[in-house]
């Protein structure tokens, strides 16, 4: 069997990273580390050619050579994804699709033409998937409503990727949360009972990595890194020596529930294994409105003083913030600007309230007739208006969108936040660097960015270099971190304007120059 495994390409949003890439000479963030999972769980006499459509795009070469086209993706690949369903089956190739997007809306890829569906966990669905076509099937929808033991789990296909493309590596260690927030499909994807792999397997995939010439940051990219603290601290207890019998080769970022700050020796022991960055779902500073959305979690002690103590253990903080909570105050955007002022989290994602497919809100929506039957499926991405009917104005949550991303984007008030954040970033002593660049990029980066801002911007010239010398003066260890955000500053001045424009375009006015209007109608609001 000669199969194509092709990853669609991403449309421009908060984490595509677009004008970065481009100054760093990169082409993508992350690796796809489902896709290349899937393919350490085919025949080994199978002939696998791999594409990741944000790197390369395959060639006809590739289309005619093939007799299977594989699948993955996520809901805001929906585009690309359809368009190359639709162009296999076309060409007559047969089409097996899987991923979070077909494993929650199965039947769009359906409709679309996918002949197999390989959903839900992989583990276990792709052997059935093998088994049908072993059998001569010519479709299939193969489920699972187990979940599998992921000590069994392959190691991916790192040696398909070009992994010079990418800004950063990925592993798992873990799936599932055991938290129960309403609006998060991970529960109803992966479960409430974390899963983790084995300290021996996720060090083998450390060491493939290594062995293929990968130095730089990694992203261990669970969906709750610390769900299983137990587990996750047998991981880091081995992980610390064979960092530094491997002379410190990688800095980790991952993902992790506010809870962290609670939890003295899990921040010691990520600290001393290299991890240099954390990103939270903080969502809301309204503590009413963290109770609606069941996230109980963030309601336990004091947000700020959680965000310190993490910044104060050695790590950056990413954040997400959303507006449009059921029983949310007016004013929820300016209250989350001054929370994200406060704990100086440069790069706050802020969005707008979805409502995923076979998620606890969706649910709840669909009983209180909230959803839009026209638009019923969110895109995926944070510049989208709400997919159901919200318990206040769609116009003042959009308002306070736009207006929120604007300000905390605005290039001043940026380079400030990733300056404050880098300074009061503690537990340094022994780390040369808390982030890596790929090797051979970090100078192009580097020069990009002195032209950009040291010369380029006279807004913010004097500005960046003040700044910048007080990093080298008295915080050199940062200054990779420093130069990192301020790139990273590039994609989002271009991208606030993008924001501004999607959602101008779905109501139909800028929010920003008109006056606070009444609610449209649910139909006005374009899908």
């Amino acid at each position: 069997m000669k199969a194509l495994l092709i990853y669609p390409r991403f449309p421009q949003s908060f984490w595509s990273y677009d004008r970065f890439m481009e100054i760093a000479g990169l082409k993508a963030v992350l690796p796809p580390l489902g896709i290349i999972t899937v393919a350490a769980l085919l025949p080994q006499d199978w002939e696998i050619r791999f594409c990741d459509r944000n790197v390369n795009l395959e060639t006809d070469a590739d289309w005619e050579w093939c007799d299977l086209v594989i699948l993955s993706a996520m809901l805001v690949q929906k585009p690309d994804f359809h368009a190359l369903i639709k162009k296999a089956v076309r060409l007559g190739k047969k089409v097996a699709v899987g991923g979070p997007y077909p494993t929650s809306v199965p039947q769009e890829a359906l409709d679309s033409g996918a002949h197999y569906l390989i959903l839900d966990e992989g583990e276990l669905t792709v052997p059935q998937f093998l088994e049908a076509l072993n059998q001569g099937q010519e479709q299939g929808i193969f489920r699972s409503l187990e979940k599998p033991d992921v000590t069994q789990s392959s190691m991916p296909r790192f040696d398909l990727l070009q992994r010079d493309a990418y800004l950063m590596m990925a592993i798992q260690f873990s799936r599932g949360c055991p938290f129960n927030c309403e609006f998060c499909d991970i529960i109803s994807l992966y479960g409430r009972k974390p899963r983790t792999k084995e300290p021996s397997q996720a060090l083998a995939e450390l060491q493939n990595l290594y062995d293929l010439g990968w130095r730089g940051s990694l992203f261990i990219v669970d969906d709750n890194f610390i769900g299983n603290q137990r587990n996750v601290k047998r991981f880091l207890r081995e992980l610390i020596p064979w960092m530094k019998q491997h002379d410190y080769p990688f800095t980790f970022i991952t993902e992790a529930s506010v809870n962290l700050a609670e939890d003295d020796e899990m921040l010691q022991l990520m600290n001393e294994a290299g991890f240099y960055a954390v990103f939270l779902g903080i969502e809301t500073p309204d503590q009413d409105s963290l109770q609606v959305t069941q996230k109980l979690q963030n309601t336990r002690n004091p947000l700020v003083e959680a965000c310190r103590k993490i910044n104060d253990a050695g790590m950056l903080i990413y954040a997400g913030f959303i507006l449009g909570f059921d029983g949310e105050r007016a004013g929820a955007g300016e209250r989350i600007q001054a929370f994200v002022e406060q704990t100086s989290i440069p790069q706050p994602m802020l969005g707008i309230l979805q409502a995923p497919p076979n998620t606890a809100l969706w649910t709840r929506l669909q009983k209180e007739k909230r959803l839009f039957d026209d638009i019923s499926h969110p895109t995926g991405d944070q510049n989208t208006l709400m997919n159901f009917i919200p318990t206040r104005p769609v116009a003042e949550i959009a308002r306070e969108y736009v207006e929120g991303f604007w300000r905390l984007y605005e290039p001043t008030n940026y380079l400030r936040r990733c300056f404050q954040q880098c300074l009061s970033i503690g537990s340094l002593e022994k780390r040369k660097q808390t982030m890596q660049f790929p090797l051979g990029k970090g100078l192009q980066l580097v020069a990009q960015v002195i032209w950009h801002q040291g010369l380029r911007r006279p807004e913010i010239r004097l500005q960046f270099w003040q700044q910048l010398w007080t990093i080298v003066r008295k915080k050199p260890q940062v200054l990779n971190m420093y130069l990192g955000l301020c790139a990273a500053g590039e994609h989002f001045w271009e991208y606030r304007a993008l924001a501004r424009e999607r959602i101008t375009e779905q109501l139909g006015y800028d929010p920003m120059q008109v006056p606070m209007l009444p609610e449209p109608e649910p139909m006005l609001i374009k899908s």
